[in-house]
This record gives structure tokens, C-alpha cells and sequence, in this order.
């Protein structure tokens, strides 16, 4: 069982892309270096799964801004060296595009949009040389007051991508509109894998499916030889503190899906005890605390004599014959 964090990451002060405005030139050259970074220090804690940020490539799928399209033509070199990295690490990567990435919108538009955006990060994995079981993960999309021809758009569009997004898109549960059973079902119509995520379980349930039964039914469309993986966290409930410049502060409460900074770890080992028999997979957790959430689980799962996959990895120089020029 690895365990990871997605994007930011606080016990280093390194940023997960190159966020610096549009005029100022951001590259993808720049974020992968942070990204060297960031795996270095990951393995070293002995963390292996890491989700890259879905603005890796500033701007790169920006229709408005075509000066920055070459990235990934610019930027070879660097994604293989990137992938070389955390292949001799260990760390399984993953990518999520935003939420505004919708492929069952019916506006065209809106999906010709998503379309760009599962290109550049399945391009992304692929550069990197990750191997299939490194996804990228993707909501179902919006409603749109049909929730029946919702789903038959998502599967008529995914039937429609090309074969290189299709082998590695996977779908989670959400919060609100697509519980674990609506994306079971797109799954049997398409055989697209299933990412639980225990939260969104909880918020938007499937009568009939409880936990362990929800987990167990995803973890199945799993290809053999490819890890399972499952979202993890903590609903937040403590309200924050909002001040607004000549106004009294207030105290706004969270929103219904939000995440907590921590995850509970005796609450996780439950999880995990209940979950006993189901098989092996990969946990990613969602918490605000990002890689402190996930080393104060691991300390606790040690403490407890729980087996994950923890052992630090620290190599100084990478050797592989796909990299141009490597010793």
C-alpha cells in the first residue's frame, strides 16, 4: 500500500508549478524542476505516490495564449528526466484535471475544452515514460437536468477519445451528483476503473452499497496488474475565520465537501481494518496539511504495526538509457 499527497507540498519550501503570471514566461521546464524537487523529498520521507499539478504547463492548454504550445515539444528532455526520477524512486504519479474540465458538457465548447486538457495530461504521463497504472483521474461532469443522458454522453464521448487517454482515464464518485453506483455503471458500459473516494462515499451515498461493499465493487474494475487506488480524507468541520477590510471578522462554515486539514489516523486504520480481504491498493489522501497529513498516518500505522509501503529512497544521480546524454 503506498500512500501519497496531491500537488503542494509544505515540509519544503518548493512550489508545485511555475505560477508566475503570463508575461513573465512560465514554462514547464521550470515546473518539473520543482517537481525533481518535491519527488527527492517525498522519497526521502518515504512517501511514494504524488499527484502532479494540474497547471504543470502554464497555460499550455489556453486557446488565448497559443506562445505557450510548445511546452511539451520544449520540455522533452525534461519530462523524460522527470519520469527517470520517479521511476527509480518508486513513486507512482497520477494527474487531475480542474473541475472545469466537464466531458459530458453538451455545450461544445465546454467539451472541446476537455478534450484539450485529457490530451496534455495523458501527453504529460506518456513524455514522462509512467507506466499505465499511472492514471488520471476525472469527474463525470454535470447533470444538466438529465441525469440519464448525462451518463450516455460520458460514455458516448468516452467511447470517442483516443485509445492513448482511454488507457489511462479513470473515474471517481463525487459529492453530490454521481455517487459510486452511477459510475459503476459507466464503467460496465465501457470498462473504464472506478477511483473510490471515501468522503464523497459518505456524502453522496448509494442505497444499498455501504462502505466496504462500495470500495469492494471499485477496486474489481481495476485491469489486472494495475494497482487500485482510492481517495482518502476527512471531512473538514471547523468554520474559517473570513476578514474583510473594515468589516468585523466572521466565521464562515465549511462547505459541504471540504477536506480537513489532518486525517483521524485511528479512523484510517479502522478504515483499513474494515477493509480487511479486498485486496491491495494505493491510497491517496486529500488533506489541506498535504504531505504532514500523510507522515502523521504513516508514523501512527508504524506505531501500530500496520504494513504500507514507507521505506525512504534517496539516490543522488538517475541512469537511464531513454535520457539523452545520461552516464
Amino acid at each position: 500500500m503506498r500512500l501519497g499527497f496531491a500537488c503542494t507540498v509544505l515540509g519544503i519550501d518548493v512550489p508545485a508549478h511555475d505560477a508566475r503570471r503570463a508575461q513573465n514566461g512560465p514554462h514547464l521546464c521550470t515546473s518539473l524542476d520543482y517537481v525533481r524537487r518535491i519527488l527527492r523529498y517525498a522519497a526521502g520521507q518515504g512517501i511514494h505516490m504524488y499527484r502532479l499539478s494540474s497547471n504543470i504547463a502554464p497555460y499550455y492548454t489556453d486557446p488565448k495564449r497559443p506562445q505557450f504550445g510548445g511546452q511539451l515539444d520544449e520540455a522533452r528532455s525534461d519530462l523524460a528526466a522527470t519520469g527517470a526520477l520517479a521511476r527509480a524512486l518508486d513513486i507512482r504519479l497520477s494527474s487531475h484535471p480542474g473541475q472545469y474540465t466537464v466531458l459530458n458538457s453538451p455545450d461544445p465548447a465546454i467539451h472541446a475544452a476537455a478534450l484539450r486538457e485529457l490530451h496534455y495530461h495523458t501527453d504529460v504521463l506518456d513524455l514522462m515514460g509512467q507506466p499505465p497504472s499511472n492514471k488520471v483521474i476525472l469527474h463525470v461532469g454535470g447533470v444538466y437536468g438529465d441525469k440519464p443522458s448525462a451518463l450516455a454522453r460520458f460514455i458516448a464521448r468516452y467511447r470517442d477519445l483516443p485509445d492513448a487517454i482511454r488507457a489511462r482515464l479513470v473515474i471517481e464518485n463525487d459529492d453530490r451528483l454521481f455517487s459510486v453506483g452511477d459510475v459503476l455503471q459507466i464503467h460496465e458500459a465501457t470498462g473504464v476503473p472506478v477511483v473510490f473516494d471515501n468522503l464523497h462515499h459518505a456524502l453522496n451515498p448509494t442505497p444499498g452499497l455501504d462502505e466496504r461493499a462500495a470500495l469492494a465493487a471499485a477496486l474489481t474494475t481495476w485491469p489486472a496488474g494495475q494497482p487500485p487506488k482510492i481517495h482518502y480524507s476527512d471531512r473538514k468541520t471547523e468554520p474559517t475565520e473570513v476578514r474583510v477590510k473594515g468589516k468585523p471578522p466572521r466565521l464562515q462554515p465549511p462547505s459541504r465537501g471540504a477536506h480537513a486539514d489532518y486525517v483521524d489516523p485511528a479512523g484510517f486504520a479502522a478504515f483499513l481494518g474494515a477493509t480487511e480481504g479486498l485486496g491491495d491498493f494505493d491510497v491517496m489522501f486529500e488533506a489541506k496539511a498535504k504531505d504532514q497529513a500523510v507522515l502523521r498516518i504513516m508514523r501512527y500505522l508504524a506505531e501500530q504495526g500496520i504494513p504500507f509501503e514507507g521505506t525512504p529512497r534517496i539516490i543522488e544521480s538517475v541512469e537511464d538509457p531513454a535520457l539523452p546524454g545520461s552516464r
